[in-house]
């Protein structure tokens, strides 16, 4: 199925921005792990936290685009060894935050951007461009797997220092962890023989951003998007806070996310494989269709460890799954010249329904008590992804690679 990335460079910059991805988002994706600690530390509030972690969604989409931009024009080390070091940063001060001000500083922004510099949209692009056209689909889904398996790791890790060594070690931990993705920078970054960009594009960033954002198709994917981060960010950001809301133990919650983590491997693995021979708006729609299908059977079971556990293991089958047929579709509307920014506009999209989410979770619990409306309309926001993503215009995959 992946016989396409047999050759050793291929292997090694897939592996190496799989690597990189691990760190940042395994970092990225267990930060809800740190609300109720701190919460109780600081005693800000939910709402207070819940904006400082829903500006850091928005602003790990935000810097995509402009890290893209930067990585298609002056290539992409910079942009990922600037990112790693701000992720650190950002963690390492956040101890010392005693306000919503301060905690926005250094969770919502310098971790965030730090996270996003070294994220998708500079990663599957750097990749991309050094990678032929037929090893594309299949390196997307291991970088994306990386990504999920850093979850896996990082969840139970700084749960488990949470209760060893307390928060603002965990935290300080995590700053140290961090770093270690400083070292695969330079095999990512290497110039590859045969660089992988079209012959022939000579667009420039302008006339691509005009073409592209005139694209009803692009638009779509956008829409679509939008959602997923929604629903995400949501459940990253408030799942510790619905399993206490249950009874039941924190150690629940950040199993669940290993569990999101674990399956999504899976699921990227499976996600990057499908888009060779199927349409990526077909997988997609799929996915946003499964999503809703879950979250209604989940509002019907009693809740309990178990049905937590099964309800990560079928969300994670398509948790960042949605990442390789995006960046597919991307990149066959438009070529990979421009892939970082384009794709980054796309994660903008993504990350700004990732801030709604975040940030209205927490103002239903304070005025509700609960999160029912928040689960209603992730449901309902699964289901209008789907159907949204069906009229995206996309060649089948035969053609696209002929």
């Amino acid at each position: 199925m992946f016989h396409s990335l047999r050759s050793p460079g291929t292997l090694a910059v897939t592996f190496a921005a799989a690597g990189i991805l691990l760190v940042t988002m395994g970092a990225r994706q267990s930060v809800g792990l740190f609300l109720g600690p701190i919460n109780t530390s600081t005693g800000l509030g939910v709402a207070t936290l819940s904006l400082a972690l829903a500006i850091g969604q928005f602003a790990w989409g935000a810097i995509q685009p402009v890290a893209g931009a930067i990585a298609d024009r002056h290539g992409p080390r910079p942009v990922l060894v600037g990112g790693i070091l701000m992720l650190a940063l950002g963690s390492a001060l956040t101890p010392f935050m005693d306000s919503g001000w301060g905690l926005i500083l250094s969770l919502g922004l310098l971790s965030a951007m730090g996270s996003g510099a070294g994220s998708f949209s500079v990663l599957i692009g750097a990749a991309a461009q050094r990678l032929p056209a037929t090893a594309r689909g299949a390196a997307s889904g291991v970088i994306n797997a990386g990504g999920s398996f850093g979850q896996f790791l990082f969840a139970p890790i700084l749960q488990g220092l949470i209760l060893g060594v307390g928060w603002m070690g965990a935290m300080t931990a995590l700053a140290v962890m961090s770093l270690a993705a400083l070292p695969l920078v330079g095999r990512l970054t290497t110039p590859m023989p045969a660089a992988a960009v079209e012959a022939g594009d000579t667009r420039g960033l302008r006339q691509a951003l005009r073409e592209a954002l005139r694209d009803r198709s692009y638009l779509l994917l956008h829409a679509g998007f939008f959602t997923c981060g929604f629903h995400i960010a949501f459940l990253v950001t408030h799942l510790p806070g619905e399993v206490d809301l249950c009874g039941l133990p924190a150690t629940v919650a950040s199993t669940s996310l290993a569990i999101i983590g674990l399956a999504n491997v899976a699921g990227s693995l499976l996600a990057g494989a499908s888009i060779a021979r199927y349409r990526s708006k077909h997988v997609l729609a799929l996915m946003y269709a499964s999503r809703a299908l879950l979250i209604a059977w989940y509002l019907l079971m009693p809740r309990s460890a178990a049905v937590y556990y099964v309800f990560a293991a079928g969300l994670g089958l398509t948790w960042l799954a949605t990442v390789p047929p995006t960046a597919g579709l991307v990149g066959r509307l438009f070529g990979v010249r421009h892939l970082g920014t384009l794709f980054g506009l796309t994660l903008l999209s993504h990350q700004t329904g990732g801030f709604l989410g975040a940030w209205l979770g927490g103002l239903a619990l304070t005025r509700f008590g609960d999160f029912s409306w928040m689960w209603y309309a992730d449901m309902a926001l699964a289901a209008l992804a789907a159907l949204l993503n069906l009229p995206i215009r996309e060649p089948a995959p035969r053609a696209a690679a002929a």
